[in-house]
Parts: structure tokens; sequence; C-alpha cells
């Protein structure tokens, strides 16, 4: 990528609090040599970007799944692999995570499985006195007719 692409990139990702640096495979090999990050590098050739940061692991996944298919503006972008507790991740297994639900996604869920069976059991306490309370309405008013 050029670097009006790289920057217009990196502005993007910003956004989202997510970093991204540019460096030679060798250079990231051996400053993680030794680490839980050091199986990403096995295989890599020429330049590679370090992207780290974002609110979770997942929405980082995302949004470089998504950038990995925007070919159009990044089309030298590809996401091919990254580290998760340790383990090495291929490109099939970040595609894999990036469908998992984010972490906002996660908290909404659990919050409506913690309020669904209140709203139900409000719903069907409820619902006797509605129903009674318009038979009793309709009944008023079909006596003024």
């Amino acid at each position: 990528m050029d670097a009006n692409t790289t920057n217009e990139l990196r502005g993007e990702l910003g956004e989202k609090n997510i970093q991204m640096m540019v460096v030679k495979n060798s250079l990231a090999r051996r400053a993680t040599e030794g680490s839980t990050l050091a199986p990403v590098f096995e295989d890599t050739r020429g330049q590679v970007a370090l992207m780290w940061g974002a609110s979770d692991f997942v929405s980082l996944v995302k949004e470089a799944v998504r950038l990995d298919k925007d070919s159009e503006k990044y089309s030298k972008f590809t996401a091919t692999g990254g580290v998760m507790d340790g383990e090495r991740l291929d490109e099939d297994g970040v595609k894999a995570i990036s469908k998992w639900p984010s972490r906002e996604e996660q908290i909404s869920m659990l919050v409506g499985q913690i309020l669904g069976p209140g709203a139900t059991l409000s719903a069907a306490m409820l619902g006797p006195g509605r129903t009674l309370n318009s038979q009793i309405k309709s009944k008023g008013e079909g006596d003024e007719s």
C-alpha cells in the first residue's frame, strides 16, 4: 500500500482505538522470540502489519476481516493470522473468530437473558388484570348505550 492509503487506514483504525504498525517480519520474529506472540511470525514473509487495541479481541478481528474483504480500497491488506491465548491462528481461525459476538453484543445478550424471565412474569401477572379491566370497561360502555 502507498503512504496515503496506509495513513487513511491508520485513521480509520484509530477511530476504533486500534493501533497498527508495519514492520519487517525478521524484526518482529526477533522482538517476540520466546514470548506468546512468537508463533504468529513463524511463516511470515516480507512486511507485516501488527494490529492491537480495540475494546475486545473479537472487535479487533472483525475489523481486520472487514479490511481484508475491502479489496477495492485495501487490496494489499490480508488478514493472514494472529495469536489468541498463546495459540497461533491461521487465516481460517481469524475468519471463524470474526463471526463470534463482540463484547458489546455478548453484554446485550446477557442483559436480555437476565431481564427476559422478569418480563415474562410481569406479563403473566398483569395479563388477567388487563383482561378483567377491558371486560368491565366494555360492559360499562354497553350499559350506557
